[in-house]
């Protein structure tokens, strides 16, 4: 028994009128969101990197040679709102990760580009990433991996 069970079998217990399994799951899933953040964080700080700055770095790097994108663009990719969005690039313009250029193709507004150190940065913490990724998922199989990223493939779909 986890600590979820031990909650279903209050709520069982004091409610039986109840189904209380979709609690379970959704219990799992929060316990297990809380740990896998504690330690997707650890690796990134090891780095010298926010989850918050890893995001930004990660987004520009994947968006292929140049790596750069407008504001709206990464604000779009990363789903945070404009406010936040802005302080990240300030912010990692302060540590010389990132730079604001001027658009070649519009001279009216300013794309955020990886620099040099930052796309060194990136590059080390998500190889570290990519590795901690795969450490903490393999109390599963190769196919018990693929039926639940399906499974919550399908869960997410009816969400978005």
């Amino acid at each position: 028994m986890d600590h979820v069970d031990r909650i279903l079998a209050q709520w069982s217990r004091e409610r039986p009128d109840l189904d209380v399994a979709p609690m379970g799951l959704l219990g799992r899933f929060g316990r297990l969101r809380a740990h896998l953040a504690r330690e997707i964080e650890r690796v990134l700080a090891e780095h010298g990197l926010s989850r918050a700055s890893f995001d930004v770095l990660a987004t520009l790097r994947r968006s292929g040679a140049p790596y750069r994108l407008s504001p709206g663009d990464l604000l779009a990719a990363t789903m945070v709102t404009s406010g936040t969005m802005t302080n990240r690039i300030d912010q990692l313009e302060k540590t010389g990760m990132v730079e604001r250029v001027q658009n070649p193709g519009d001279g009216r507004s300013v794309l955020v580009g990886l620099t040099p150190k930052g796309l060194a940065a990136v590059e080390e913490a998500v190889t570290a990433h990519v590795e901690n990724q795969h450490r903490l998922v393999e109390a599963l199989s190769p196919a018990e991996r693929q039926e639940l990223d399906s499974l919550l493939r399908k869960l997410l779909a009816t969400f978005e």
